[in-house]
């Protein structure tokens, strides 16, 4: 059977000082941008001995934050009702975009990097040129907040989930809505584009999530695995996955392939409100409540060799595709039951709170690593720079501690070594013992049954 490494907590990071919204990774995997009901975004360097940046110009709650397909700009939305492009630098520079009459949700790059996508409370969604900064159209069906919008990947469809209850596709070459599909569970939070282009996914603030089929225009899988809101999910480049992150403060990877849930992590202290993998589906990212940015390493793509049933070989080989390539509707079997979460000693679970309580011990407090900035900014927004010292000095004290750790554990290993080593010696003298006294009482036996005779 194949193995599987378990996703693993690589860094954590603290430095909003209210709910994280949304993170996302820049494409060549140097950044990590966060928003935040702090007003403020934030964009953590992943590079040694580079600091982190607070951008600050936005007047109300940010919403949420994306890199460009370049990596060259970062878009922005909040409840101030606009739109800011920054440049990722420290100088982060913005400009605005006057965008709705309500609070901007979300917003979306074209994979071309050539449009926007926004979504708001004003009911409507609007998409609008990068390089000139102009706005183009509006699509208006929704009939109520509209939480989330997103591109197809050809850039020829938009998909958007709404308090109304409904996710509706639109063809952005007639500006129409060509299907509609009903959420009866909740609200729409959060809708994402199966890399292949041809399903969507949903989640609802009931838990609920749902893989629908835009070719045939049906729902291929359902599930019911969240106790509370699903907030933010996102594919895995693969196609074969998707990260759902929730109210009921657990992150989940469903394996789409075999229609399961894959892992359970744990590690935030409240609600999940941000999830995103990077591009390349190396890692992934979540925030939350408890206003840290944790950083996972996937692991669980790379399927191991040893793997000799035709039903195993055929999962391994749609699993071990490029990153990239184009999974087909076929690959994602419909699921129509709905699948309650199992058991945690049955699941796959893996609990980081642990491991982010011994990092903040050995950095006596990194929440105060981040100085006061203050938030008198002009229009075109500063930011701050974030040092980021007390990380590298907590990395080298748990460094520090590792061979004496490592030495107590192979003692302990030795010691019990040891122990075994003496009870299989003891039990092969009682053996001896009663083989000896074995070999005597049939010789013994034989004797008698002579001199009988």
């Amino acid at each position: 059977m194949s193995t599987l490494e378990d996703p693993s907590l690589e860094r954590h990071f603290r430095g909003h000082r209210d709910v994280v919204t949304a993170v996302d990774f820049s494409p060549n995997m140097t950044q990590l941008a966060s928003s935040s009901l702090d007003n403020n975004l934030m964009v953590w360097n992943f590079k040694a001995k580079m600091r982190a940046y607070r951008f600050v110009g936005h007047k109300d709650a940010v919403y949420c934050v994306q890199f460009s397909p370049s990596g060259h700009l970062v878009a922005s939305t909040s409840r101030d009702k606009t739109v800011r492009l920054w440049i990722p630098s420290v100088k982060g520079e913005s400009t605005v975009f006057r965008a709705h009459t309500g609070t901007v949700r979300s917003v979306d790059f074209s994979s071309d990097g050539q449009a926007m996508v926004t979504a708001s409370d004003d009911k409507t969604v609007k998409l609008w040129t990068v390089h000139r900064q102009k706005f183009m159209f509006s699509l208006t069906q929704h009939s109520n907040w509209v939480r989330t919008a997103k591109f197809s990947p050809d850039c020829r469809l938009v998909v958007s989930g709404s308090d109304d209850k409904t996710v509706l596709l639109w063809d952005l070459n007639s500006r129409q809505c060509v299907h509609t599909f009903h959420e009866t569970g909740g609200f729409v939070n959060t809708v994402a584009f199966h890399p292949s282009g041809t399903c969507i996914a949903s989640g609802s603030t009931e838990g609920g999530l749902k893989i629908w089929d835009i070719r045939m225009n049906k729902i291929l899988q359902n599930y019911t695995a969240h106790t509370g809101s699903v907030n933010k999910l996102s594919f895995h480049a693969s196609g074969n996955y998707l990260l759902t992150g929730s109210d009921d403060a657990t992150l989940k990877i469903f394996d789409l392939l075999e229609g399961r849930i894959f892992y359970t992590l744990h590690g935030h202290q409240g609600p999940i409100t941000a999830a995103s993998f990077s591009r390349d589906g190396n890692y992934f990212a979540s925030g939350g409540n408890d206003e840290q940015v944790l950083v996972w390493k996937t692991n669980f793509d790379q399927i191991r060799e040893g793997n000799t049933s035709s039903n195993n070989a055929k999962t391994k080989r749609k699993r071990d595709r490029p990153l990239g390539s184009h999974p087909t509707v076929e690959d994602i079997p419909p699921r129509q039951d709905r699948i309650s979460p199992r058991p945690l000693a049955d699941s796959n679970t893996v609990d980081a709170r642990q491991e982010i309580r011994r990092l903040d011990d050995v950095t006596h407090g990194i929440t105060n690593v981040i100085p006061q900035t203050s938030t008198s900014m002009d229009d075109l927004g500063k930011s701050s720079a974030i040092s980021e010292s007390s990380t590298m000095r907590s990395s080298k004290s748990i460094e520090s501690q590792l061979p004496e750790q490592l030495t107590t554990f192979m003692h302990h290993v030795a010691g019990q070594l040891d122990i075994l080593t003496q009870t299989v010696s003891l039990l092969e003298q009682r053996l001896t013992m009663t083989e000896n006294k074995l070999s005597e009482f049939i010789t013994d036996g034989g004797s008698k049954v002579q001199r009988n005779s």
